[in-house]
């Protein structure tokens, strides 16, 4: 079972890809080949997850019918007898 990242943390998790550039940065500054590695797996997971949540918000947009809304010009009456 895959877990559907939800498209409302876009912007979250493009913060996250941000930061794990400037790791990558620092990292290769360094010479810190095993952290390389590591922050491309999670670079690699972290665009897969971008790809997924730009997917599923290209999927699901909201089209107007053009239909009448009727709720904000109808009322209630009540007969008293």
């Amino acid at each position: 079972m895959q877990i559907r990242p939800d498209p409302a943390q876009l912007p979250r998790l493009k913060g996250i890809r941000v930061n794990l550039l400037e790791r990558m940065k620092e990292a290769k500054d360094h010479g810190w080949l095993g952290e390389v590695a590591a922050i491309e797996a999670s670079l690699a997971a972290a665009d897969r997850k971008l790809d997924v949540m730009n997917a599923i918000a290209a999927r699901h947009t909201v089209t107007h019918l053009g239909m009448s809304d009727f709720r904000a010009t109808t009322g209630r009456s009540t007969s008293q007898t």
